[in-house]
Formats: C-alpha cells, sequence, structure tokens
C-alpha cells in the first residue's frame, strides 16, 4: 500500500514501519546453517538485494556451515550456495537458485540522522519475520568483530535485536534497507548494533567478484605500548601509545623492510600509530604492494623504515 494511503488509516509512525514492512518483509529470509553430519548448526537472517537470489547476510551465520537453506515468508525453500563471506565486517552473500524473487531496495547509510526512524526485520529464535522498531541511536561507532579486527561506521540502534536476527535487514521508514543487523549487547537494553549498508554493498561488491576482500599485511605481531615521557619530548612526538613489533613472521615484509622486535611503531605513511587498531585500519587492499614511510621508535632512536605490504 502507498504510504499516502498508510497514512490516511494510521498515525504517521506506525504508516512508515508498515511501510517498511511491506516494501521489504517479502524479500526477508530465514537462514539455517547446517554442519557436515546434517545437523543444525545455527541460524539468522538475511535479505534478497537482487532479483536473481543474491543474499546478503552475517559472516557468523553462515562462515562455518556445510550446507545452508533458506526459505521465504511466502513458503518458498532454497538451498543456497555461499559466494563469499568477510569476518572482518562480519559479511556474507548468498546465492539462491531461484530466480525473479522479490527484493530490497538499498538505501545509503551514509544519509542516516540520528533519532531517525528505523525497522528491524528478521526471524529471532526462529519466530518467522518479526518486525521490531526504534531509532538510530548513534552513527559512526566502532565494533569489534568475532574475528578480532574493528568494524566501523556502524549504526547503533534500540529498535530491539535477539538471536536470529542476525544478517537480516535494517530499515528506513522510506523502505530501503540501510544496515545489516549484527549484533546486541546482552545485558544492556536497547544497545544494538547493524553494519551501515555503504560497507556492506562495498564488501558485497568484492565477494561476489572475487570471492573474498582482499587486505594488505607487514608481517607481525604486535601489542599497543605507552611511549615514555622523556622520549616523546625529545622527539617531539605527540602520542602517549605506539605499536610494539613482538614478533615477525619468518618471510614478511616487515622483517625484509628490516624491523626488529621491540621496535615501536609511532606513524604509518605520515598517520599516527597510537594502537595495533590504527594500524588494522591503515592496511587496506590498496596498500597492498605500495612502499610506505613507517616512523620506529627503536630503544630512543627515531628512525623512518620503508616498508611495502603484501595482499593477504
Amino acid at each position: 500500500m502507498p504510504l499516502d494511503a498508510l497514512n490516511q488509516e494510521l498515525d504517521p509512525y506506525s504508516a512508515q514501519v508498515v511501510h517498511a514492512f511491506d516494501r521489504v518483509g517479502p524479500a526477508v529470509v530465514h537462514v539455517t546453517a547446517f554442519a557436515k553430519d546434517g545437523r543444525g548448526a545455527g541460524q539468522g537472517s538475511g535479505v534478497i538485494f537482487t532479483p536473481d537470489g543474491y543474499v546478503l547476510t552475517d559472516s557468523h551465520v553462515v562462515g562455518d556451515a556445510a550446507r545452508l537453506h533458506a526459505s521465504l515468508t511466502d513458503g518458498q525453500s532454497f538451498e543456497a550456495t555461499l559466494v563469499g563471506d568477510d569476518p572482518a565486517t562480519d559479511t556474507a552473500v548468498l546465492r539462491l537458485s531461484g530466480t525473479g524473487l522479490p527484493h530490497a531496495e538499498l538505501g545509503a547509510s551514509a544519509s542516516l540522522k540520528v533519532g531517525q526512524l528505523v525497522v528491524a526485520i528478521g526471524n529471532p529464535l526462529g519466530f518467522t519475520c518479526t518486525v521490531t522498531a526504534g531509532i538510530v541511536s548513534a552513527l559512526g561507532r566502532t565494533l569489534r568483530t568475532r574475528a578480532g579486527g574493528l568494524l566501523d561506521s556502524v549504526i547503533q540502534t534500540d529498535a530491539p535485536l535477539n538471536p536470529g536476527n542476525s544478517g537480516g535487514p535494517l530499515v528506513s521508514g522510506a523502505g530501503r534497507v540501510v544496515g545489516i543487523n549484527t549484533a546486541m549487547i546482552a545485558p544492556a537494553q536497547g544497545i544494538c548494533f547493524a553494519i551501515g549498508i555503504d560497507t556492506a554493498i562495498w564488501v558485497a561488491t568484492r565477494l561476489m567478484r572475487d570471492g573474498r576482500v582482499r587486505r594488505s599485511r607487514l608481517g607481525l605481531s604486535a601489542q599497543t605500548v605507552p611511549i615514555a615521557t622523556r622520549v616523546r619530548r625529545f622527539h617531539g612526538l605527540d602520542q602517549a601509545t605506539g605499536v610494539m613489533v613482538s614478533e615477525l613472521a619468518p618471510d614478511g615484509p616487515g622483517r625484509e623492510a628490516g624491523l626488529q622486535t621491540g621496535d615501536v611503531l609511532v606513524s604509518f605513511d605520515g598517520v599516527p600509530v597510537t594502537g595495533v587498531d590504527d594500524l588494522y585500519r591503515a592496511l587496506t587492499q590498496e596498500r597492498a604492494g605500495i612502499p610506505a614511510p613507517l616512523r620506529v621508535l627503536r630503544r630512543t632512536e627515531l628512525l623512518t623504515i620503508e616498508v611495502t605490504p603484501r595482499e593477504i
């Protein structure tokens, strides 16, 4: 039903929720993962975003499955194929065997506003196509994924999520998918998170093209450490912490560039590195194969070492 017609029968808030569900609900799928022995290994949600059956969901829903099954709200069911998943962003793409399937329209997470109405659609605890509503509580959050990395630009919402909502769409009042639900803080009330659709589509495009997302590495293990005040003052460093190299891969680019265990990294290509997470963010796909200056504290000496990250 058009939103204008709904507004004549419902209050504005209800009209937007109903409109969002009508637009996206038919494209929401219930995803069931099976282990090698045929037993159920978990379940979650997903949303079809192309008419030829590509589905966005979460990596943690499908990553370890031997077989995947998806069912729609109209009763159709399909075997699903994993196109690719990216644990670093908790994003995965599936392909269903059908054609002419209902699919959702994608919005833009960059245009969201705090306080904006959003609707979560999914299958919490196996209850098919459940709708909850709330607002965008905050934007630009950073969330640590199950793989241990950091996911930037995450949407925080108070639209209630439960186990089984993972992978389902977060929808604007206009009926466009603006996020993929990924996590909740269990002890809290109304603190839930979704991957921005801009990030999800960037990742999905690469998964559909390559089957994976390429990133770069230096071949080292590291930890965040404080920098002594006298050393900071002597070298004119504004940062209080850096990244200490604790281990180097034998054939990694870090060792080849001349890094040593105990070195403290303070900047990469001119950008300060105050912790391991800063270094993780800097090592994007585009960095692979391109030399970059790395500023390093070796005991009390400040060195500049050129390093060339490699693709993972």
